[in-house]
Parts: structure tokens; sequence; C-alpha cells
């Protein structure tokens, strides 16, 4: 994440994560939604229990608007480092909002969204990732 630059004139630059490995593509939307301030970030390594994807990113904005402005910046800079997401869903609604970046599968939530499905009990045979590293 360090080779993430702010040129003068405000453009982003990104470093190409194309060849990159998912937990690199992890890490990296970790910082991310961790510098637009998302709550409660959390990485799973779900690579043994299922074959839809390796890791698992789950955080919770505190309102639609955020959650929506979450995706997009996700969506914008991921796509700055040659990592297109295959298909999003339920960016209408803004409760919960899934993006497939094939191997790794973030998951935006509203707080009651996020309670309700509880993905972190679903999916509690899975390895709880240290992003400690990663947050500001």
């Amino acid at each position: 994440m360090n080779n993430i630059t702010e040129e003068e004139n405000g453009e982003v630059k990104m470093p190409d994560l194309s060849a990159a490995e998912p937990k690199v593509w992890a890490d990296t939307i970790v910082s991310l939604l961790d510098a637009h301030k998302a709550q409660e970030i959390k990485v799973l390594e779900v690579a043994d229990q299922t074959i839809v994807a390796d890791y698992f990113v789950l955080c919770t904005g505190t309102s639609n608007t955020q959650v929506k402005g979450l995706a997009g910046e996700l969506e914008y800079k991921m796509g700055l480092a040659n990592v297109p997401y295959l298909r999003m869903e339920g960016y209408t609604e803004g409760s919960w909002i899934i993006l497939d970046y094939g191997s790794v599968l973030v998951h935006i939530f509203q707080r009651d969204t996020r309670d309700f499905y509880n993905l972190e009990k679903l999916w509690s045979d899975a390895k709880d990732i240290d992003i400690s590293s990663l947050l500001k």
C-alpha cells in the first residue's frame, strides 16, 4: 500500500496489482477502506471452506451514502491498479454491497444489515487475518 501516492494535481497513482496474489489485493482493499473511515474492517481467509473466494473483506459504513461511497472508492482505485471488479451487487439499496474481485469478495454493510446476516458467525471456521498493521 505504500505505493499509493497522490500527485500535486490530485491525481491518484496506484501500483499495478494485476499479477499480485489475492492477499495483496485484500491488504490493499483494507487500506483503502480504512483511509475512507470504514468501520470494523475484518478479513477472513475462506479458501479452505469454499471455492467461491480465498478472502472475504468485511466492513461497516455509517449510512447508505457512506456504503456507496466506499464501494465507489474501491471500484475507482482498484481499477487504477488494474484489478477491476467482476460483479457488484446491492449498490442501489446501499445496505449491503458486494464487490467480487474473483479471489476476494468485499462485503460493505450498514450496521443493522451486518448484525442481521452475521457473516463472521456463518464463516466462523474461516481464519481471521490480523490486519492491525494495515490500519491507521
